[in-house]
């Protein structure tokens, strides 16, 4: 944890106020949020204190008043505010006169120049946050204007029919797409133009699946086609993930499974690029009515699920740290409100250390190890109004900040996103590794589909937007993977003009083109339930509704068979006795934990309540309930436990059902560790600090521990022996660089023999806290 320079940006945050010590995180970045007169004064402070600074800005929706209300060109704008079928202008949050914008080529041009001043006051890169278009919008003089300029056809309202709704959803995600581009590579030239200084973009967005389920529109993966854009941050937190889904016919809230698909379609999103990914996390929530206990919580469940995917190894540990620790919030006994706990404070800030260390070489996944993959288009965010039924207006427009509680039962089956969560939540809950996969992909990068042998696919909740896709998609079943489809053909928006339909060779649905590239019967009913080989792979067909899926166990398990046959199958090499079989054997798991395809040995589903790795000394595991037992997961080592605010030692860890566990193994020895590290003696195993000059020699460990004031401040470090004294210099500003002496007090610690390790408790003093352990 020590040595880390901030110029690798692993972690950061953003923040809309002026420097202060309460929220100095001590990250390698800040995103300093908002645009208006004080940015440049809030840029500079944030820089005086060591941190590389970006800036954030909202793209879809901020306050633009003057722009809307013709300060700006003499002409008002309120025609570029996104519109409900009635008229309602779609407000950000419950302000007033802060819309959602429908991103017209004026608008981008407003945004470059409003944006340009951050240029000039030296930011390293610029972050857009949440380019969003509501599903139910579309009415607005401007977005007519767009359609008609786009489709060469007048306007039509999109709650007319499904094609209606289909193409005024893809227009939404052109039209913030061609947004950004034109922002984006406007300023990059600027900033070469004008200071010689390269510049850099970025997106903070939600999930794919989080922009559907809300029913949202934005560009997502179109925006890998951007070479302005340099990469995301994955905006993922309690109040995304805690978003109730429906699992073997229980509406409740998943925030821990929700998460860990969340995350993982992020990761895919950037898998094979040179784009950069943040991880985002979030202490509190949005919603201001949550107590302490149930922010820890949920914040723990996110944390954890996104450790389970190490591909990523950069966080954004908070946005806006200055609620988190400034904020007070209800309490739990309900008498008022209350401010963070110290506990949790401290907890917080050992965890935001630690995820600065997260890129580790070594990884090992235990338990199941062959992932399978869930294919998510970004077409799913295109079909998300049901036609002929009214869920338009702000009383059904849900954003997770508990402003409205959704009681219509047509929105709240929307909500549920029960087609998504039918394909992929039995199987989570039963152990097997999901990863939502991003179809949109598979035809950008070749080699996509290389780390899979198992792929479930429905177009029943999205579509694909290119034929070409399924040629790829064939090639990689005769190449030895297993295609899971599920789907009967059923979905309305199966009609909507799209390729194919239209072409010299129509088809009734995608479903029946991919059918008839794979070598099966294709029309309506000709193929039958089960499985047929298809080269050196297999096609399993399962014709039912997704959301199907989702509303019994007797559906959910007819699902699950249908996987573990293919999985069986496919890695015994056997030929299915006949189609439709659905009988499996349920065996162990084995196989690599490298991230490559796994050999066929793997190809195993063995059922656990669990999902469990190593990221170099780091263990990382969660426990379900609704699963396949109530047992706990048993782990037996030497551990510090990064979730307590003490950084106990343990030999023995029990995760219960509901739970997660972070911990920091001490008996590791493998690359990274102390005991090959170039370096010899003590090192940090956990702190709540930046650790900076790090120094050993054979009398003495000393090093500086930078963090927000005042907080109670914990580490955990190595030592051969006991040491003899622990002492610390509080440092003021005009002790940081020496010019003058601070007053030197003694620590109190503990030492752990079995271990070799010693924890410390201090506070940070203004210029940080240098620690001497005196051997």
């Amino acid at each position: 944890m020590t040595g880390r320079a901030r110029a690798e940006e692993r972690t950061g945050f953003q923040e809309s106020g002026a420097y202060h010590a309460a929220y100095d995180l001590q990250t390698d970045f800040v995103m300093v949020y908002g645009i208006g007169e004080s940015m440049p004064q809030r840029i500079r402070e944030w820089a005086e204190r060591g941190y590389h600074v970006h800036l954030m800005t909202g793209v879809s929706w901020g306050g633009y008043q003057d722009y809307l209300n013709g300060r700006v060109d003499g002409r008002s704008h309120w025609d570029e505010a996104q519109k409900y079928q009635d008229g309602e202008t779609i407000i950000h949050g419950t302000s007033v006169d802060i819309p959602y914008m429908v991103p017209t080529i004026s608008y981008a041009n407003f945004l470059i120049e409003r944006i340009r001043p951050a240029v000039d006051a030296g930011v390293e890169a610029i972050h857009l946050e949440e380019p969003e278009f509501w599903v139910e919008g579309g009415y607005s003089k401007a977005f007519q204007r767009e359609w008609r300029n786009y489709y060469n056809e007048p306007w039509q309202p999109p709650h007319t029919s499904e094609d209606a709704q289909f193409r005024a959803s893809k227009l939404k995600a052109y039209l913030y797409t061609r947004c950004l581009d034109r922002i984006c590579s406007a300023l990059k030239e600027y900033s070469l133009v004008r200071y010689n200084r390269p510049l850099r973009f970025f997106v903070p967005t939600h999930s794919l699946i989080n922009y559907t389920q809300w029913r949202i529109v934005s560009p997502e993966s179109r925006l890998l086609d951007l070479p302005a854009i340099d990469g995301y941050i994955a905006q993922i937190w309690t109040g995304t993930s805690r978003t109730a889904n429906v699992y073997e016919g229980k509406r409740a809230e998943r925030t821990f499974e929700t998460a860990f698909l969340e995350y993982g379609i992020m990761q895919e999103l950037v898998r094979g690029t040179h784009r950069r990914m943040w991880f985002l996390h979030d202490p509190i929530e949005d919603d201001p009515t949550r107590t302490w206990i149930d922010y820890r919580e949920n914040y723990t469940k996110t944390l954890i699920a996104s450790l389970l995917h190490p591909a990523v190894s950069r966080y954004e540990v908070a946005p806006w740290p200055r609620r988190i620790f400034q904020g007070q919030y209800p309490s739990a006994d309900g008498n008022g409100k209350e401010g963070i706990p110290s506990d949790y404070a401290t907890v917080l800030l050992n965890v935001m250390h630690t995820l600065g260390n997260m890129d580790q070489e070594e990884i090992e996944v235990y338990g199941n190890t062959a992932v399978t993959g869930v294919l998510l288009a970004d077409s799913a965010m295109f079909q998300r109004k049901r036609i002929g039924t009214q869920t338009s207006g702000f009383m059904q427009k849900y954003d997770g900040t508990n402003e409205v509680e959704l009681t219509d039962d047509s929105s709240v089956e929307l909500l549920n996103f029960s087609p998504f969560y039918g394909l992929t939540l039995p199987l989570v809950k039963h152990g097997l590794p999901v990863r939502p996969v991003q179809l949109d992909n598979v035809r950008r990068f070749p080699g996509y589909l290389d780390d899979y042998r198992v792929l479930v696919l429905s177009y029943e909740f999205m579509k694909p937007e290119f034929p070409d896709l399924h040629n790829a998609l064939a090639q990689w079943v005769r190449e030895g993977g297993a295609l899971i489809y599920v789907g009967d053909d059923s979905d309305p928006y199966h009609r909507v003009r799209e390729w194919w339909n239209q072409g010299r060779r129509r088809y009734d649905s995608p479903r029946a083109h991919l059918f008839e590239c794979l070598g099966l019967p294709s029309a309506a009913g000709a193929a039958a339930e089960g499985i047929t080989r298809v080269g050196a792979g297999l096609v399993s067909y399962l014709p039912l509704r997704p959301n199907r899926i989702a509303e019994s166990a007797e559906a959910a398990e007819r699902y699950r068979a249908a996987v573990r046959e293919a999985i069986e199958l496919l890695g015994s090499g056997e030929a299915p006795a006949a189609a439709g079989d659905s009988s499996a054997a349920q065996t162990g798991a084995g196989g690599s934990a490298e991230g490559k395809p796994a050999p066929a040995d793997a190809l195993r589903w063995e059922l656990v309540n669990y999902f469990h790795l190593r990221r170099g000394p780091y263990v990382i595991a969660s426990v379900m309930t609704e699963s396949v037992s109530d047992a706990p997961l048993e782990l037996e080592g030497l551990f510090a436990d990064l979730l307590d605010p003490g950084l106990p030692v343990k030999e023995q860890v029990a995760v219960q059902p509901g739970r997660q566990a972070l911990l920091y193994d001490l008996a590791y020895t493998g690359p990274g560790s102390h005991s090959t590290d170039s370096e010899p003696g003590s090192k940090v195993i956990a702190a709540s600090s930046r650790i900076e000059d790090y120094r050993e020699d054979e009398t003495a460990i000393t090093f500086t521990a930078k963090g927000p004031r005042p907080l109670q401040a914990v580490a955990r470090i190595r030592c051969e022996a006991r040491p003899t004294a622990v002492t610390a210099e509080v440092l003021g500003p005009q002790q940081e660089d020496g010019s003058a002496s601070a007053p030197i007090i003694s620590l109190q610690f503990e030492w752990d023999a079995k271990s070799h390790t010693l924890l410390l408790h201090y506070e940070h003093g203004d210029g940080g806290t240098r620690i001497t352990v005196t051997k």
